[in-house]
């Protein structure tokens, strides 16, 4: 993140924000990596202060971060072994998604059904466009048809006939049986549909970009709106029993930012004045609410009615990413409006 701020915006190009980042990449590369016990590269989800690991997560999410980090880097620094090493840890990530998952270190359970959780490939789809934006054609060639098959993936959580977006689906594009199938979390789906929409844009896809807006960027907010209190539910039931998630009613700060990315480019796509209404209902919900406007930064755990519910401002699962990485995105979809006012 900070790498970006300084790459691409002005008032960030100071020479603190790059130590920060430059710092931060070293620990990084030094102690986040950890060998598994099938000889593969993780990334520890928690390091100590002196950089001993504490947990390394089963599942895919440290590296694709650790992708980003390495690749945002070598852009600044020119460190083409860094940029190499982004590249390597994501074939590793595309052979454990698409090949053998068992480097992740999760047993194959007999009673363990397959499943395409949309987290999977909508998060190799923004590593995609990380790793490809402005290198030229070799790489975007080199990960176009991992792109393609993203879109396919992704494409599969939309069932019910169009009307609903599941989290997961069976590996075949299937609903699942129970609570696991019928499960909806709207901040996933409007953070996929940004992502679709920069690879319509970018594809010259006007199908896949109609979708995107269609389906996962106005349908999640239609269904994961709060009528009564206003904000978006963290996790729904399609079906309308409760979910199993404790933590179901409650409002993230994270899915608000992704809605407002979400809309404010689809406005920026479309001017359809719809779109630019429901931005402005988000971001009075989301700024009347998470920002701490006596301390700073933004609180991440809302009660369903709006108050805080914990306190902290940074913890296991909120780092310095969705609030920065939404500020910034929406400025610059803002100057862009505001360049091109006709």
């Amino acid at each position: 993140m900070y790498c970006r701020l300084y790459r691409t915006m002005d008032r960030f190009h100071k020479p603190e924000i790059l130590e920060a980042a430059t710092v931060g990449g070293a620990f990084l590369r030094k102690f986040a990596r950890v060998s598994s016990s099938s000889g593969q590269w993780k990334c520890a989800f928690c390091l100590t202060r002196d950089g001993k690991a504490l947990k390394v997560q089963r599942t895919i999410f440290s590296e694709c971060f650790y992708i980003m980090a390495m690749d945002e880097l070598s852009r600044l620094t020119g460190d083409k072994d860094m940029q190499l090493e982004a590249e390597q840890m994501m074939e590793q990530l595309i052979y454990w998604v698409q090949v053998d998952p068992s480097g992740l270190g999760r047993p194959q359970l007999p009673g363990e059904v397959p499943i395409n959780s949309l987290s999977v490939p909508m998060m190799l789809m923004c590593l995609v466009q990380q790793l490809t934006e402005g290198r030229g054609q070799e790489v975007a060639q080199k990960y176009k048809e991992l792109g393609n098959w993203c879109v396919e993936q992704i494409l599969q959580h939309i069932q019910r006939a169009g009307t609903a977006i599941l989290e997961n689906v069976s590996v075949d594009g299937s609903e699942l049986p129970g609570c696991q199938g019928r499960l909806q979390n709207p901040g996933h789906a409007l953070e996929a549909g940004w992502f679709l929409m920069l690879y319509g844009v970018q594809s010259g896809d006007k199908e896949i970009h109609r979708t995107a807006i269609r389906n996962f960027v106005e349908l999640p907010y239609q269904y994961g709106w709060d009528k009564e209190h206003g904000g978006l539910f963290y996790f729904l039931d399609v079906d309308g029993h409760c979910p199993t998630q404790l933590e179901w009613s409650m409002k993230l700060w994270w899915p608000h930012c992704e809605a407002l990315v979400a809309f404010l480019m689809a406005y920026s796509h479309t001017r359809k004045p719809e779109l630019l209404e429901i931005f402005s209902e988000v971001y009075q919900y989301t700024f009347s609410h998470f920002p701490d406007a006596e301390n700073g930064e933004w609180f991440g755990y809302l009660t369903q009615e709006g108050k805080v519910a914990l306190d902290f401002k940074g913890g296991p699962f909120k780092g310095f990413f969705h609030v920065p990485r939404c500020l910034y995105m929406c400025e610059r979809i803002l100057d862009d409006l505001l360049e091109n006012k006709d």
